[in-house]
């Protein structure tokens, strides 16, 4: 059966509110975060549906959906009426009450699957990062006829006790799900020492996809959820249920052999490492496909600047992104992500870290294994990621492994308590994902005045910005 990608309604999961990710997610959604320097998760996967030539595209909003419902608006138009990208907010078409779970976001839109009149409709999460020739997974799920094929992304079986567990036959039907299994782990047929796991991703035929959809609401017991209930449900029930290995997906213009790359940033701890991935010396990712662009906002800045300030030292920069309209001026930037719009003086040392777009990093500040949100600023002579013990009795925002994380617009004086922006305390006093360590750290900072806000750029002020001239 041929596969015309143009007939096929893509719908687009992005309501979930990501709340491991707090405070990154205190104020956006999961999928709007930014994410190497220039981008943001949702970009990964409306790349991957307009670059393997699909048209008609559903994004599912629901949580602080604002800050996507604009990156959207204004960065992704197809130009058309038989060529979409459109945001679907929650609409309680169902009943008063918002989404229920992943199942219940797409029944509560299925009325977009029937007036397109779809064969086949694909259900995609909004909040991971890989590259997916997606209409080669299309072609197995019409080769197979199936009713539901789920994209699967081979694993380690020494690492399988991390993931849901998918359980197949030789000829890749889903026949079992394990949860986590912490020992004897389903392994692939032929391949003893591999387990496949979910992606969350899946095609479902239009008709049945309605069917199992509508039963599912009228479950009292179910969670409403693709993969606790639909999915295994089916199985059940003896549906044509397939897996398509991503592992043997190829990727336009990568290079021969290249290992598939898929990233679940649901942690900061995993969204930290992801971004060092893509600034490392031999990305897993590679940006600069040029079959496979990795599109997103269009901003008018200049080139990013590396000057030197006066009589000091040339700036150090080793293994680093940098993006557009930033400048470094005498300082070192040791296996950083710097996003756009960003300032780093002179002799300020930043290490091993990821700065998100419009902060300032003052004279002689040293960072190491830092996560700033948008627009902070560290005051001249800062030090952050120095001293743990030290910086547990200042910052709210501490990961595990000792990545402290600063909200949007947070101003770290050299000496005495931290500075969170008005609006930015409010939203994360009333955040539970966050309200709890804000309560631990009550009088130990400081809140700005109403005037100052988390939205503006703390980053290059060309109009006060003047380096000495030195040496030619």
């Amino acid at each position: 059966m041929p596969n015309n990608v143009s007939r096929t309604v893509c719908m687009i999961m992005a309501g979930g509110k990501g709340s491991r990710l707090g405070p990154l997610t205190s104020h956006r959604s999961k999928p709007s975060v930014p994410f190497a320097g220039r981008y943001r998760i949702i970009d990964f996967v409306l790349s991957n549906f307009v670059n393997s030539g699909y048209r008609r595209i559903y994004v599912l909003t629901q949580y602080m959906a604002s800050s996507l419902i604009k990156h959207i608006n204004r960065n992704w138009h197809l130009g058309g009426i038989s060529q979409y990208v459109e945001i679907v907010p929650a609409q309680m078409r169902m009943g008063e009450h918002w989404y229920r779970g992943t199942a219940d976001s797409v029944y509560q839109n299925l009325n977009l699957v029937r007036d397109a009149r779809a064969e086949n409709v694909a259900v995609f999460g909004g909040d991971h990062i890989y590259k997916f020739a997606i209409d080669q997974m299309e072609d197995a799920h019409l080769e197979r006829r199936a009713d539901l094929t789920v994209a699967a992304f081979p694993v380690p079986k020494s690492e399988a006790h991390h993931f849901g567990v998918i359980e197949i036959d030789a000829d890749q039907r889903i026949i079992g799900f394990q949860e986590k299994p912490q020992r004897d782990a389903k392994t692939i047929p032929g391949r003893p020492d591999w387990c496949l796991v979910s992606m969350g991703n899946y095609f479902f035929r239009a008709e049945v996809l309605q069917d199992v959809l509508t039963e599912d609401a009228y479950d009292d017991s179910s969670a409403h959820d693709f993969g606790k209930n639909v999915i295994p449900k089916m199985v059940a029930e003896g549906r044509r249920v397939f897996i398509y290995d991503f592992g043997q997906n190829v990727v336009p213009g990568e290079p021969p052999g290249a290992p598939p790359y898929w990233r679940d940033v649901g942690t900061l701890e995993s969204y930290f490492q992801a971004n060092m991935e893509v600034r490392s010396r031999l990305p897993a990712i590679n940006l600069y496909n040029r079959q496979w662009r990795i599109r997103t906002a269009q901003r008018d800045y200049p080139p990013a600047r590396f000057v030197r300030q006066g009589e000091a030292p040339t700036s150090e920069i080793d293994d680093s992104l940098v993006c557009e309209g930033s400048i470094v001026a005498s300082a070192v930037l040791r296996r950083v992500v710097l996003g756009y719009d960003c300032f780093v003086h002179e002799g300020s040392v930043i290490e091993d870290s990821v700065i998100l777009s419009g902060c300032n990093i003052g004279a002689g500040a040293r960072l190491r294994r830092v996560l700033l949100d948008k627009n902070c600023s560290i005051e001249p002579g800062a030090e952050i990621g120095q001293d743990l013990e030290a910086d547990r009795l200042r910052f709210p925002f501490i990961t595990e492994s000792g990545i402290v994380v600063l909200p949007k617009g947070t101003r770290v004086p050299a000496e005495g308590p931290i500075e969170l922006v008005h609006d930015m305390d409010v939203i994360m006093r009333n955040d539970p994902a966050n309200q709890g360590q804000l309560a631990d750290f009550n009088g130990k900072y400081q809140v700005s005045e109403r005037e100052r806000h988390s939205f503006e750029s703390a980053g290059p002020r060309y109009t006060r910005y003047a380096v000495k001239k030195g040496p030619a």
